[in-house]
């Protein structure tokens, strides 16, 4: 062959390899172009599109200038998410309607249900939300109230669709399965982990027990849960996508505080979630007018739309109570005169005007109910402390409708206590005496410390006891929410201030209980502060005095008529606004003290139970209780990501690092998500003077569950990454799976206490109590 052949022939090859080179250059710029596209749909932003998402666009549009524009919808069925869907409701909805009893919390749940279906008010210290899906269940299931919730383990009748009014709940501690599969994925971990992390869930004892009643808590996880999901995705998705995802968080967190304020603590969590989304993005470079804009309308969306939600929520609780009911008493005149049936006698049947004459009733305006009140009974002489009192008559606010709740109202320079015709009107700044109904003896005040908050002065009625004391009785009306300084004191609407003349004190409820000797009502005192929330009275049963005879007049106030007789209007907004005070107040004074309550320190190790419901007839009971594996385990979690937390801290100040970019982001978004969210569910409770159930953990309980999974699949990372420990990744898992069958096996002993549906003898019963502290209940037979 000669030369030049052998030329031509070696360069027909180079051409080749140079066009093969080519190709494989155009394939890896491509390949590196999708792969660049994928990132970037992950990377937080607000929809604009970044250079190199530009030019990939162009060079595929330069390449394929002659296809059309085609539109697709694509459909992606996670088989995993299904099953786990089946699992949950196989595991929840099994024999629902068992036991057929009332069991636990559904005494309260029930009659609000009943209540809602007859229209009639009910005041709950919860926002409405909850209730309202349970009715709606039982609404379409044909329930008509007609059945009494008297107390635990009372049958239910054919009349109650005792599967329906479960339902929800049900379902709700399902989708949490399967949702919690999605959360885990979201927080990029590997399938197998979203998997264990579902199965947890799955197979979690008191999960299922709160599942399968008349309860609120499943409902509120999954809102709480769902609002984060999508929150997060939010942080993730960039134009439309994130607010439509910020959207539907937004809208799921409002109905989570909308269930119970418990679920303030996820609306918290999200806040802080897009907060430090917002953090991140002031080291790139863009406008600061662009980084405000997207500030600010991440704001307006998790202010606007759970606002939105709330108050909705509520405008539709107040229009489907229309009636008044056995819990008016906790509202204003004002709002209880609004219910049909309500005290529309106040304000239709008797007069508008205060004036000289005036046989009123005062009742305390904020927080709690009562109503200013006497009787014929003296302040001790001297109080266990050794201080000494004025020994006058005693004045209270009581928290019940009574005939020595009214007194007389009365200019001091005159005598009678009829009232004139035309009527003698109190007016803002009008001084006056206020005589006792049934004593006939004026209220007082002197220098002398009060029996429960000696800081203030005694309030009495006086009795002249021919001694150095004269009676300091005269008292100045300032009316609150006047229009004019003209004003006159009205019934019902008219909020007042009773300014005591000699001292310049305000008459006040001092929130505090009188020992045995006052008959525990309430201490009613002379106050310095005289703009303080609990100096506000107003006016509600209201009558002129007819006759100046003291028996005939006696007469009179025993009889009055206090039984309503129709309605008056009252706008949704100042009826929103009082529910939302008295809600406030009533949290407050909720009752302390409970066989099967617990403290915050107890939930962490599982010391206690609660019994929801045992058979009248048999050993057969439904406990609260959680999977000793798994709880035990969730609590190690914790205490391990905290340790690592601060080992990672540390290690990075002496620049060490230990994870490559990818696995530390990957870590502290769990952290941010996982361990924050524990610690918000959970440190909240410890500052709260009320009692509490093991039930108040389960929020906290469920970002522990995911932390758990999430801190086994950090150790299996930290195995694999390190060449010597590589080997042990077999054994780890190994470990986990052998450590999940225990769960499982643990979750099958103890699903006897979640179904009731099971007869227990005594030694079954010992077998189930791990721990000494858990408190089963045994017939013996």
């Amino acid at each position: 062959m000669d030369l030049e052949s052998t030329k031509a022939i070696k360069n027909r090859k180079n051409r080749k390899e140079h066009s093969k080179q080519n190709e494989v250059r155009k394939v890896y710029e491509t390949e590196n172009c999708e792969q660049s596209l994928k990132l970037l749909k992950r990377e937080v932003g607000d929809g604009a599109a970044a250079q190199n998402e530009n030019e990939c666009e162009h060079d595929n549009y330069q390449g394929d200038t002659n296809i059309s524009h085609r539109y697709y919808l694509k459909i992606e069925i996670d088989i995993i998410f299904l099953i786990l869907l089946g699992l949950g409701l196989c595991t929840r909805l099994y024999n629902l309607d068992n036991p057929h009893y009332i069991v636990f919390d559904e005494l309260h749940y029930g009659r609000y249900v009943s209540l809602y279906t007859k229209g009639v008010f009910f005041f709950d210290a919860h926002p409405p939300l909850g209730k309202q899906l349970l009715y709606l269940a039982g609404r379409v299931a044909g329930y008509d109230g007609n059945f009494t919730f008297d107390r635990i383990g009372s049958p239910y009748t054919e009349n109650v669709p005792v599967t329906a009014l479960r339902i929800i709940p049900a379902i709700s501690g399902s989708l949490l399965v399967a949702l919690s599969y999605q959360f885990m994925l979201e927080t990029s971990v590997h399938q197998g982990t979203a998997v264990l992390a579902a199965l947890l869930v799955l197979f979690e004892n008191s999960l299922l027990t709160q599942s399968r009643f008349m309860l609120l808590e499943s409902i509120q996880i999954l809102f709480g849960m769902w609002g984060t999901l999508s929150v997060i995705k939010s942080t993730r998705k960039t134009g439309l996508a994130s607010i439509l995802w910020l959207c539907i968080g937004a809208v799921s967190l409002g109905c989570c505080f909308s269930i119970k304020y418990s679920g303030f603590y996820t609306y918290f969590l999200a806040f802080i979630l897009v907060g430090r989304q917002m953090w991140n993005r002031i080291g790139q470079v863009e406008s600061t007018l662009r980084l405000a804009m997207s500030v600010l309308w991440r704001v307006a969306i998790l202010i606007a739309i759970p606002l939105s939600v709330y108050v909705g929520v509520f405008y539709a609780h107040l229009a489907m109570l229309p009636k008044a009911g056995p819990h008016d008493s906790v509202m204003s005149s004002a709002f209880q005169a609004s219910l049909q049936g309500g005290l529309a006698s106040i304000t239709r049947g008797q007069p508008l005007h205060v004036a000289h004459g005036s046989q009123i009733t005062l009742r305390h305006s904020h927080g709690r109910t009562c109503w200013l009140h006497s009787h014929a009974h003296v302040y001790p002489v001297r109080y266990s402390d050794g201080r000494g009192s004025s020994h006058q008559q005693q004045v209270t606010c009581y928290s019940f409708k009574d005939v020595n709740n009214w007194w007389i109202v009365k200019r001091p320079d005159v005598s009678s206590l009829t009232v004139s015709y035309p009527p003698d009107a109190i007016r803002h700044g009008d001084i006056v005496q206020l005589v006792h109904g049934l004593t006939t003896r004026a209220l007082n005040s002197h220098d002398v410390a009060a029996a429960v908050t000696p800081q203030s002065q005694e309030v009495s009625c006086y009795i002249d006891y021919n001694v150095s004391m004269p009676a300091q009785n005269l008292w100045r009306v300032e009316i609150v929410n006047r229009e004019s300084e003209e004003a006159t004191w009205d019934s019902i609407h008219s909020l007042v201030r009773l300014i005591h003349v000699p001292s310049g004190s305000a008459l006040r409820f001092s929130g505090r209980q009188l020992p045995a000797w006052g008959f525990h009502q309430h201490e009613v005192v002379a106050d310095k502060v005289t703009d303080h929330q609990d100096t506000v009275w107003n006016v509600e049963e209201h009558r002129y005095s007819k006759s100046e005879d003291r028996r005939e007049r006696e007469r009179e106030l025993v009889s009055a008529e206090m039984i309503p007789t129709a309605a008056t209007r009252l706008s949704f907004w100042a009826k929103f606004v009082e529910l939302q005070r008295k809600m406030a107040a009533h949290a407050a004074d909720a009752p302390h003290g409970h066989m099967f309550a617990s403290e915050p320190h107890h939930w962490p190790l599982l010391q206690r139970s609660i019994a929801y419901w045992l058979s009248p007839d048999s050993n057969a009971q439904v406990h609260l209780i959680g999977n000793l594996v798994t709880w035990y385990a969730g609590t190690l979690s914790v205490l391990l990501y905290g340790a690592f937390l601060v080992l990672y801290a540390i290690r990075t100040r002496r620049a060490i690092t230990d994870l490559p970019p990818r696995a530390s982001q990957k870590f502290y978004d769990a952290g941010c998500i996982l361990f924050l969210g524990y610690w918000l569910h959970y440190i909240p409770f410890f500052f709260m003077d009320r009692t509490l159930f093991l039930h108040h953990y389960l929020p906290a309980y469920m970002f522990k569950i995911l932390l758990l999974s999430f801190v086994v699949d950090h150790i299996y990372y930290i195995i694999q990454k390190r060449e010597r420990t590589r080997s042990f990744a077999h054994i780890f898992i190994f470990c986990i799976a052998i450590w999940l069958a225990y769960v499982i096996l643990t979750f099958k002993k103890f699903s006897v206490l979640s179904y009731g549906n099971t007869d227990l003898t005594e030694v079954d019963l010992m077998n189930l109590r791990w721990k000494d502290t858990w408190d089963f209940i045994l017939h013996k037979k």
